[in-house]
């Protein structure tokens, strides 16, 4: 019994140190073989990459480019249309008048303009003068300018001025729009109607409605006119006429005491207008007045005198009594 007790003692001893001997064996396998793969990975990562990500890269960043083009190209960028009023103004001195009114008409006919209004004056042929009004397109507004100043004498000033109603453009279709659906609500409304109270109140709603509706129709036609031709005074003047000089704007106690003069002088002669406009009225008026005076004033001491009691004669006092005396 003892040796079999023995022999199976042994036998587990050795199985355990065989066991043991294994892992050892494998841990040391593995602890070896780490650093080897280490190595290995180190050797990978110190080895240039492959061509092939370089090409996804560029490839990513064309593709990015060319996304960026296309958000880019697919905007469209509206050109705003500007409503612009031009107006201008000139002045030339010319050696005949007349002649030179009818080259003006001739250059502002050829850019696709016409003549709006025409004032002259003829006192003599050196001091004549004349002023012409014209509507001229835009297109043609800047080449009949330098026509007019170059072709027809010596250009003495020349003023230009540009105006821009774009937003009062827009303003005045928006509102025009929202009276016209307002006048389209209202007349759906009047077909409902019932009672003849409501039909009043709808059409006479309807009536302020059209009036403002066509207050807005005519201030867009006006506008449009005004974009649409650009307004030119030009001023002619003889050999010898004289051109008015525009007034210089000035600041200052100067400026302030001419401005103070212009204004006394301007009250006098509002007075003196006035004066004169009443003088032959009062002429007229007071010896009337003057008549109406005395009249009343005699008929006033007249009754006064009728109204007053005429005073008893004074008492003589009584003589004494010789007797008592």
């Amino acid at each position: 019994m003892r040796r079999i007790r023995y022999g199976i003692t042994s036998s587990l001893a050795a199985a355990v140190l065989l066991l043991a001997g294994c892992g050892g064996g494998e841990a040391t396998i593995q602890s070896a073989s780490a650093p080897a793969v280490a190595q290995q990975d180190m050797a990978a990562e110190a080895r240039p990459m492959p061509t092939a990500m370089p090409t996804a890269s560029k490839a990513i960043r064309r593709d990015a480019k060319a996304d960026q083009a296309g958000l880019v190209s697919d905007v469209k960028v509206t050109g705003q249309n500007r409503q612009v009023i031009y107006t201008g103004s000139m002045t030339v001195r010319v050696k005949q008048v007349g002649d030179a009114v009818e080259q003006a008409k001739q250059i502002v006919t050829a850019a696709g303009g016409y003549l709006s209004s025409e004032q002259s004056s003829s006192a003599s042929k050196a001091r004549e003068t004349a002023t012409l009004e014209f509507k001229i397109p835009p297109t043609g507004y800047n080449a009949a300018l330098g026509r007019l100043g170059k072709e027809l004498g010596t250009q003495v000033s020349m003023k230009q001025s540009t105006q821009d109603v774009t937003l009062q453009v827009a303003d005045v279709e928006s509102r025009l729009k929202s009276a016209e659906r307002s006048l389209e609500s209202l007349r759906t409304l009047l077909k409902r109607a019932d009672t003849i109270g409501q039909v009043l109140d709808v059409e006479r709603e309807i009536a302020s409605r059209q009036a403002d509706l066509e207050s807005l129709q005519a201030q867009q036609k006006e506008l449009a006119t005004q974009v649409a031709m650009a307004t030119l005074t030009l001023r002619l003047l003889g050999p010898v006429a004289e051109a008015a000089q525009p007034e210089e704007e000035s600041d200052g106690f100067l400026a302030g005491l001419k401005s103070g003069w212009k204004a006394l002088l301007s009250s006098l002669v509002v007075l003196l207008t006035l004066l004169g406009a009443v003088l032959p009225w009062l002429l007229v008026s007071l010896p009337l007045v003057a008549l109406l005076v005395y009249l009343v004033r005699r008929d006033r001491a007249r009754r006064a005198g009728q109204g007053r009691v005429p005073a008893a004669p004074p008492s003589r006092p009584a003589d004494p009594d010789p007797g008592t005396a």
